[in-house]
């Protein structure tokens, strides 16, 4: 069987087209094609779901025994593997429990509110009693009876909404739904809106029996299913009291200065999340104004802003913080020829329950890409570069650990740093999607042509490019994962990729038992998802120049300044464009389209020393660090890339040309000529070093 795997494979990769990628030279695109029949021969499908069943054991939280459990089996499964093992420890402040919450209706009569899922027969885990009620991590501790307002969910917008009608949130219960921003944005803007409290819940339009049958029927949200999650809401990313500064251990030599945490940016309000079943109890009472049509949910009613004096809720919290330790684990399989060059493979590891799908099917893939890869090295098949696969600790209180290791390894990651691709959660359905760096995009799409899409006849290029255009859709990358601080504060090119659907998120019946039945029975897209992040990463790591697509930068700022002038035109119809970048941006496509040329010429036709070669990829690595703006965005000078950041206004979305959408946010122009020159250079910058690039391809 097993030869007969390995023919199948080897005769998969003949069938690819001959080509030559970019940044090889001809020999080494003929071994590399070798490597990828091999890594294909070498794959065990069987290893993605006894990884998955192993992780979901048991509920792990960041700083339980049963994270520390996750851990080790992580490091032992890498270790055996192959690759040199080491766990790099912090010192986070969090609560690493949720302390104590109640709901309660208090008039017109007495309801305690249930804030845990319900026991499934159909589910065991469901009772594991490791499991924890609903709670927000980094809530205020207060005890509220007041009240009730409807704040849909609880977005910039719906906030401004409540004021245009003259609802005066002032020591008001503010109870909003889930989706549109980051659960931490709802309760800033509940905060400074002068609410006293928040309650958080799921509504069945967006994820219930509206959408079709529910948990264990379905995969949708049951009345009961409560999704829970940190509220931490700073300009920065990672440990609260360590910004820009690794918040590493307490008692080691090295001593990081702390903020207070009075200093901290911290919620003062009562924050916690109910299901959608309790959540009907108050809103199937409440008395006021209607809603906005837009704001009506699933409920059986006419949903209403205020709940009026006869109804009064009581939201009592009681959360602690303190220092907790947080451990990432990273496994590399050193570089024979260039080890000092870093491709990072990543998901976070700890959960609010057993993390089935997020994060733990990312972490499942990448312990059997580390077997496959390990499988590679011991038969002979070393990678060019570095390849290292880390897993992140403390990730959902706030991407935390990846955001340390960065800050910890900041001006090695500007040297050595190819790309970090993420996999947070990246096997939760059969869908397919991506987002990524402009030099990367090329590689996921090639890549995705040499991978067969298990339900169809398929390759995943062709299933992915459902609406038959020119290309897949490739997205751009916002916050709320481990790609933030590589990307937004050093310049790293990354990627995230991975599989989605229907799933029961930061919800305790977020299960394997779920996952069997619903997320992917068969268990095949593990091994897909696999196949293509094997690929790319051996893609980067033997080309003899990284092989980056430099000439996409110059298409893909030619349409982000398109679109963001349209969005200027439209608060200040005067404007005049964004005339220095205009002139910026023709000049980078010839560099760009000249560089690619010649360095396939170099590769094509000449004989490269390994000092050269090394010369090239350094120069190579520094390119997106033109975007690195070392003031910072005014938003938060942590966030130090031009190109890309994460909307400060909703936390998840993606901001492209983060500068100037801060001053389209706020509805201000007066910085945009200032914007234009900064922007710019960053652009002339790139341009010069692609020149620079030319000259060196050009020298003896």
């Amino acid at each position: 069987m097993k030869g007969a795997f390995l023919f199948a494979g080897i005769l998969l990769q003949t069938l690819i087209a001959n080509a030559q990628y970019n940044g090889y030279s001809t020999q080494d695109w003929e071994d590399q094609r070798r490597v990828e029949a091999a890594f294909l021969a070498n794959q065990n499908e069987r290893s993605f779901k006894n990884h998955l069943k192993r992780l979901t054991l048991s509920p792990h939280v960041v700083g339980s025994p049963a994270n520390e459990k996750v851990r080790d089996y992580i490091s032992t499964v890498m270790a055996n593997a192959g690759l040199e093992v080491r766990q790099y420890p912090y010192d986070v402040y969090l609560p690493k429990q949720p302390g104590t919450s109640s709901v309660e209706i208090v008039t017109p009569s007495r309801t305690l509110l249930n804030q845990k899922e319900d026991i499934l027969p159909e589910d065991p885990s469901s009772q594991d009693e490791l499991l924890w009620k609903g709670w927000n991590a980094f809530s205020g501790t207060g005890d509220v009876t007041a009240e009730v307002v409807y704040a849909n969910y609880g977005r910039k917008e719906d906030f401004e909404k409540l004021a245009e009608l003259g609802v005066d949130l002032t020591g008001k219960v503010v109870i909003a739904r889930y989706g549109g921003n980051f659960r931490g944005f709802k309760a800033k803007f509940a905060e400074a809106s002068g609410a006293s409290a928040l309650i958080i819940y799921t509504d069945p339009k967006d994820s219930g029996f509206t959408k079709g049958l529910v948990y264990p029927e379905g995969p949708y949200y049951t009345p009961s299913t409560i999704q829970r999650g940190s509220l931490l809401t700073t300009d920065f990313t990672g440990d609260p009291l360590t910004p820009f500064e690794p918040a590493l251990p307490l008692e080691g030599k090295t001593k990081i200065k702390r903020l207070r945490p009075e200093e901290a940016q911290f919620h003062t309000i009562p924050v916690t999340p109910i299901g959608y079943g309790e959540a009907e109890k108050i809103l199937g009472q409440m008395r006021g104004q209607p809603v906005p049509p837009t704001w009506q949910g699933g409920l059986p009613f006419t949903y209403r802003i205020e709940g009026g004096k006869e109804l009064t809720v009581r939201v009592n919290v009681v959360q602690k913080k303190d220092f907790v330790r947080a451990t990432n684990v990273v496994g590399m399989l050193k570089g024979s020829e260039a080890p000092e060059e870093w491709i990072i493979l990543g998901s976070h590891y700890d959960a609010w329950g057993f993390g089935a799908t997020d994060p733990n099917s990312g972490t499942a893939m990448l312990l059997s890409l580390s077997e496959t890869l390990g499988a590679l090295s011991k038969s002979g098949f070393q990678p060019k570069r570095s390849i290292l696969i880390a897993h992140w600790d403390a990730e959902e209180h706030g991407v935390i650990g990846s955001s340390e290791w960065v800050e910890q390894f900041r001006d090695e990651l500007a040297l050595k740093g190819v790309a970090y691709m993420n996999y947070d959660g990246g096997v939760s359905g059969k869908n397919f999607g991506a987002s990524s760096a402009p030099t990367l995009k090329k590689l996921l799409l090639e890549g995705a042509k040499k991978v067969n899409y298990p339900y169809s006849d398929q390759n995943l290029y062709d299933f992915w490019n459902k609406n038959n255009s020119q290309s897949p859709p490739i997205g751009n990358l916002g916050g709320g994962s481990d790609h933030i601080a590589f990307y937004m504060h050093v310049g790293v090119p990354s990627l995230s990729g991975g599989a989605g659907g229907p799933n029961l998120y930061h919800s305790n019946y977020d299960s394997f038992p779920f996952y069997e039945k619903y997320v992917d029975p068969e268990f095949k897209m593990g091994p897909m998802v696999e196949h293509l992040a094997g690929l790319m990463a051996l893609t980067l790591a033997n080309g003899t120049f990284i092989p980056y697509d430099v000439m996409r930068y110059a298409a893909d700022l030619k349409l982000h300044f398109e679109n963001a002038t349209a969005k200027v035109l439209a608060i200040h119809p005067d404007f005049k464009g964004f005339s220095k970048v205009s002139e910026a941006i023709p000049v980078l496509k010839e560099k760009g389209d000249a560089l690619t040329v010649k360095m396939n010429a170099v590769l094509k036709n000449a004989s490269l020393s390994k000092k050269k070669i090394n010369r090239i990829n350094a120069l190579l690595i520094d390119l997106e660090k033109s975007f690195i703006y070392n003031e910072g965005m005014s938003f938060g000078s942590w966030y130090k890339s031009l190109y890309a950041a994460s909307d400060p206004f909703s936390g998840y979305g993606a901001w492209i040309l983060p500068a100037l959408e801060y001053e389209i946010a706020i509805q201000q122009t007066e910085k945009l000529d200032h914007w234009d020159t900064i922007y710019a250079a960053a652009i002339e910058s790139l341009s010069k070093k692609m020149e620079v690039l030319i000259l060196e391809l050009d020298s003896d």
